[in-house]
This record gives C-alpha cells, structure tokens and sequence, in this order.
C-alpha cells in the first residue's frame, strides 16, 4: 500500500489538473464520506478529477497498479458503490458544470453535478426537467439509473429526457453516444448505470416550468387516507405527482404540536403548475380535514430541496413494484408503518406512477415503468442498536407487497440485494443484450462497483 500512496504522489498527482488525495492528505476524510453512514472504506487513492482527461489518466493509473475502481458523483447511492477498500475512488465533485440553451431547451450537466447545480442553472430560464426527489443526489447516476422524480408523470423519467452522454471508457476513450452515435450503447444508459464508463457530461431535454403547486397535507396514523389518496391518484390528471408518506413530523410551523416527534401521515401532491387548473386538480385531497400541512405555490427549484435529509444517517433502503394497489394491500402498507424506527428520518413512502412513465414508447431496460404504484420504504437512523430494527420493517414491507408485485424494481431505489434483483431491475431480455454492450466497452469488467452487468 506504500508504494501505491507513492506512485500516487509522484505518478498521479503531477498529470492531474484536479486533486490526488491520499489517506494522511487535508480533506481524505470529508473525501472518502458518504451520504450513508454504514459505509466505512478507506481508499487507497482519491481522484478528484477536473476534467474528462483526468478521468482517462486515473483510470490509466488505477488499472496500471490492479486498483479495484470506484467511480463517485453525489455519493448518494445507498449501497455505498462511490468507495473501494484500499483501492482508487474517480471523484467526480470537481466537474459540477451546468451550461443551459434555454433556445434549445436543453441542459449540458457535468458529469459530478447534483440535482441543485442543474434545478437552480435551469431556474433562471424557466426551464426543468425531471430530477431526484432530493436535492443532493447525483445527476449522473440518478439518470443512468432510470431517474424517477415528483415530474415523472409529465415528462416521463429523467433518462426519457436524455439527449446525449459522453463518457470515459475502461480503456480510457472518450466516446459520445446519443440516438446516431453509439446508439446500442445510448440505449444501454437509459437504466443501466455506471456499467459501461465514467459518464463526464449528460445532455437533457428541458421543459418550461418554474412553479410548481404543492400541497403537504398533515393527519394522524390512525386515520385512514391512503385509501382515498389511492382513488385520488388512479384518476388524476398527469400533471400531478406526489406521494403518501409515513414519517416521523418534525417541529414546523405547519405541524401541530401533537404530531411533532411522532408518526405521522402526510400525503404530498405536486402540481407541474399553478392556477385555478391546479385548484381543481389538487382539491379531492385538500378537502379531506386534514389536521396540519401546507399548500403553496413555489418555484420548482425549493420543491426539490424540501426533504432533504443531511448525511451522516445509517440507512437501508429497498422498493417493491406493484401492479395494483387493493384496498388488502393498502391495509398491508399502513400496518407496517408503525415499525419504522420513530423518531427517525425514515420514511414508509408510497408513490404513483402511471402518466408519461407508462406512456412513453422507448424500448429502454426499465421495466418497472409499467407498475402503477411503487412501495418505497426509506430507512435513515442514527443508533447501530436500530439496524436490525430498521432493516428488519423494510424488508417485511417488502414480503408484504410481493402478492401484488410486477416482479420488477428501480435500481437506484435499493442495495445489494444480489444478480436477481438486478436482471429483475433491467429486465432478464435487456439484461443479455446489456452484457453484450458491456463486453464492448468494459469487457473486463473494470466498472464493477454498480449494480453490475457481467459481459459476455
């Protein structure tokens, strides 16, 4: 490990316009930290690379000294695939670029950006596309994965809106792939993550938005509105996203007092919109007494950081895709709520699909576009002694879903749940055409660390 740390610094460091961290370098430790605080590795190397050729030179190096690499952008991903035990980590957090053509509606994102750089740099022009639900996930891997977001049911999901990626290959190339260049590996990174390279910018389609109407309505446990919101959303226009939430109520001015600490139901609508179209489209649920909440028109931008939650939690995440939600499996999915972990940041979270998710006709390894609902249960906590606890109410969510289960699942959604889960998450078709592409690009298998595809 000596003469990595050494070859590192006199090697590495010199051909790099970012910055080469070592374990006894300033800023190591922030470097090598992770949204999800279970993970606890200490690379060898940290590349924090400037620009696509300091990604080519890592890679160089890390494969020229047998590194096993890891490739982080926001460092969100909940299986902690961003670090490697004793190997090279390619840190992408230097490459943060947004450069917007509000002519063209469209986004250029560099390749480490997070969901803020691009929401805000699109702001400007009246102009989003479709994003992660928080506001410091990774645009890349978001979008390689799939990307579902509160404007998935207007616009379909992030990689729906994805115009072109440029990449570093294992072997160090820069290849473009769009619908005329590369279009077998352009089809590849609708869904199929980091597999094939380190994506260093991604190119979307915009859309004009800029406000968005959102209504956060506040009840009781006990009180049974996932019933009615399931009713609400089966007819809902496409223009409305949002989700039924079991939390834990955190003190607000929109909390009553006898919620804050406590659990509580919450069910979030977002409008892609405001006006009296928005009225119409939200009252059905603003009309049930709820006890606490809020409704507002704001900027889509302050959407999207309104649940953030701040790293440093212990977390396991997991997801079941549904063909339909019974009034069985609603009475399921409330029953379960009760074990999260109370207080916590944990969220038993059920969202609709449906809307231009389904509607949209690519042929891309999604195949958990055609569920209707998604049971997504969000295990964030503080205490090791929790961890079973935690891990133990997700994966009964899990079983209790799975008589109403399409089989398939979102990727970014879950951890290392082993090779079924992951063909169940591209589909076992896509998943033999995307071990073709990978033997093209990656045939060695250097990207690894994902949610991975084995080449031929």
């Amino acid at each position: 490990m000596t003469q990595i740390r050494d070859e590192a610094a006199t090697r590495l460091r010199p051909r790099l316009s970012g910055r080469t961290l070592l374990p006894d370098d300033p800023g190591y430790e922030e470097a090598r930290t992770l949204f999800n605080s279970m993970i606890d590795r200490r690379p060898a190397v940290i590349a924090q690379c400037a620009d696509p050729t300091d990604v080519a030179r890592a890679i160089e190096f890390g494969r020229g000294h047998d590194l096993e690499i890891a490739v982080r952008g926001g460092g969100h991903g909940v299986a902690g695939k961003a670090l490697t035990e004793g190997g090279l980590v390619i840190d992408l957090s230097r490459m943060t670029t947004v450069t917007v053509d509000a002519d063209a509606r469209t986004a250029r994102v560099a390749g480490g950006a997070i969901m803020s750089d691009l929401d805000r740099a699109t702001e400007r022009y009246g102009l989003a596309t479709t994003g992660g639900r928080v506001s410091t996930t990774g645009v890349g891997g978001f979008a390689l994965g799939g990307g579902s977001g509160w404007l998935e049911r207007r616009y379909g999901l992030a990689c729906d809106n994805l115009l072109e990626v440029e990449l570093v290959t294992a072997a160090g190339e820069t290849v473009r792939a769009n619908e005329d260049d590369n279009p077998d590996l352009f089809w590849a990174l609708h869904g199929g993550g980091g597999n094939f390279g380190v994506a260093t910018s991604l190119t979307f389609r915009l859309h004009p938005l800029s406000q968005v109407t959102v209504a956060l309505l506040l009840w009781p446990p006990d009180r049974d509105v996932v019933t009615a919101y399931r009713d609400f959303m089966e007819s809902a226009p496409d223009t409305v996203g949002g989700a039924a939430i079991y939390l834990t109520a955190p003190p607000e001015p929109f909390v009553p007092d006898d919620l804050v600490g406590r659990l509580t139901l919450v069910i979030l609508i977002v409008h892609a919109g405001t006006g009296p179209d928005a009225d119409d489209a939200i009252g059905p649920m603003t009309g049930l007494g709820h006890t606490g909440g809020l409704i507002a028109e704001m900027p889509y931008a302050d959407l999207q950081c309104m649940l953030d939650d701040p790293p440093g939690f212990r977390n396991y995440w997991s997801a079941e895709y549904v063909a339909s939600l019974p009034d069985d499996a609603v009475d399921r999915f409330r029953a379960r709520a009760p074990d999260m972990v109370v207080p916590s940041a944990s969220q038993h979270i059920l969202f609709p699909l449906g809307g231009a998710v389904a509607d949209t006709p690519a042929d891309y390894p999604i195949p958990w576009r055609t569920a209707r609902w998604a049971v997504h249960p969000l295990g964030l906590w503080e205490r090791p002694e929790d961890d079973e606890r935690a891990i133990a109410w997700a994966r009964g969510t899990l079983r209790d879903m799975r008589p109403w289960s399409t089989g398939a699942v979102y990727l970014n959604f879950i951890g290392n749940e082993g090779r079924d889960r992951v063909i169940a998450g591209l589909g076992t078709d896509n998943y033999d055409r995307l071990r073709q592409v990978k033997a093209q690009y990656d045939p060695d298998n250097i990207f690894h660390l994902n949610h991975n595809i084995e080449p031929t």
